[in-house]
């Protein structure tokens, strides 16, 4: 698969060294925009992601290790460090995501590096951050969407927190170090500095739960779970249909009233429990009966016609199967499909945002053994192949 490369951030090298799943979704978040991403995994069995996925294969990692080239290196060996310091001085961002302390005693701290290559940023994500009474604690995504007071607010209020259904913590701290990486571009551009990008799991979560602290302080008011609904913000839910759901967001005062007309009731939107945003909450039981009892007579098909119709925001609610039959999808390409020597037709989500004059590509599919670059990548550094077949047979890559 050879596919020209358009993205911004083409020219810039970044080294890899993250495990399983922010690091090296920070890696694809960049890589997809351009940037030559060398991911160093140990040798043998490499990143656990390999082996990742539901279903009978593990597909996961074809999309958080597109656009990389993976080379292995043991990091717990000096011979191994020294290889990681060598790419490392020809890197412009270095990704890691192990615990606090990791790099350290491995001879990779930021002042080592920092030493030999003044400019490089470097990404850290971790459960708690790199300093704090919690910094050498073991984390995991789902223990910062706890701490970080996702959680607790997920789910039915008769039930135990639930979990989102995808690694929302990982990918929120993978994403704002990606941002922090940006951010320390522009310095490094004016000043030759790099620095540190510390982003942790649970302040990652903590940056979008809106409101939820001073709420509680300034009104005694804690968020608890409400299930499908926005508490106090109606209609806004997800109603039954004679053949599956939709989702229906008319919860500001002319969309209702549109809502209403499409209904055939315009009579509610004058009602007193419905007239206005506050009153409509305060009922909000009574009013999503209301309009359930009307879209369980119809269709998704019907209802959703009657709300295009309306200007009512609206949606049906999406699976893989719909994704990949839907025109809107395929007009934006929002799915790429990539040829793949295993799987054949591979489709997966393509590359967001998108730049109207350098959009990022998926370039290049994730690489199918571990150390598949190795030639090339410790062979571009000076390496010969007679040290790394040594290298081989003495376990070091």
């Amino acid at each position: 698969m050879t596919v020209e490369n358009t993205g911004p951030l083409k020219g810039l090298r970044v080294v890899e060294m993250g495990q399983l799943i922010a690091g090296p979704f920070c890696g694809q978040l960049l890589g997809d925009m351009g940037a030559d991403v060398i991911k160093i995994e140990p040798p043998g069995k490499g990143d656990p992601m390999r082996d990742w996925g539901r279903g009978d294969y593990p597909l996961w990692w074809e999309i958080v290790a597109r656009n990389k080239r993976t080379v292995s290196a043991n990091l717990r060996v000096p011979e191994g460090q020294a290889l990681a310091r060598k790419l490392i001085a020809t890197a412009d961002i270095l990704i890691e995501n192990f615990r606090p302390g990791t790099l350290e005693g491995w001879g990779l701290s930021p002042e080592v590096l920092h030493a030999e290559n003044p400019g490089l940023i470097i990404v850290r994500v971790s459960g708690y951050g790199q300093t704090g009474p919690y910094a050498d604690r073991a984390g995991f995504g789902g223990i910062g969407e706890a701490m970080g007071g996702w959680r607790h607010i997920v789910g039915d209020p008769d039930r135990a927190p639930s979990r989102m259904g995808i690694s929302i913590g990982d990918a929120l701290a993978a994403t704002y170090g990606c941002l922090g990486a940006l951010a320390a571009l522009r310095h490094r551009d004016a000043t030759g500095q790099g620095q540190v990008v510390d982003s942790s799991l649970y302040e990652a979560v903590l940056q979008v739960m809106e409101s939820l602290v001073p709420d509680y302080k300034v009104m005694g008011y804690i968020r608890e779970r409400s299930g499908s609904v926005l508490p106090g913000i109606a209609p806004s839910n997800v109603y039954h249909c004679k053949d599956g759901d939709y989702l229906i967001a008319a919860n500001q005062d002319t969309v209702f009233g549109r809502l209403c007309k499409a209904m055939g009731q315009p009579e509610l939107a004058q009602h007193p429990d419905y007239v206005n945003h506050v009153n409509r909450g305060r009922n909000m039981k009574a009013l999503d009966a209301l309009i359930e009892a009307w879209t369980k007579t119809l269709t998704v098909d019907e209802v959703e016609a009657k709300m295009i119709e309306a200007g009512v925001p609206a949606g049906k609610i999406y699976r893989a199967p719909e994704m990949l039959a839907d025109p809107h999808f395929a007009a934006r390409e929002s799915i790429v499909t990539l040829d793949h020597p295993r799987w054949g037709e591979l489709p997966m989500q393509n590359v967001m945002p998108k730049l109207s004059k350098t959009p990022g590509v998926v370039r290049a599919i994730a690489s199918q053994a571990v150390g598949q670059d190795n030639g090339a990548v410790w062979g571009e550094l000076g390496i010969s192949e007679s040290e790394l077949k040594a290298f081989a047979e003495q376990g070091v890559v």
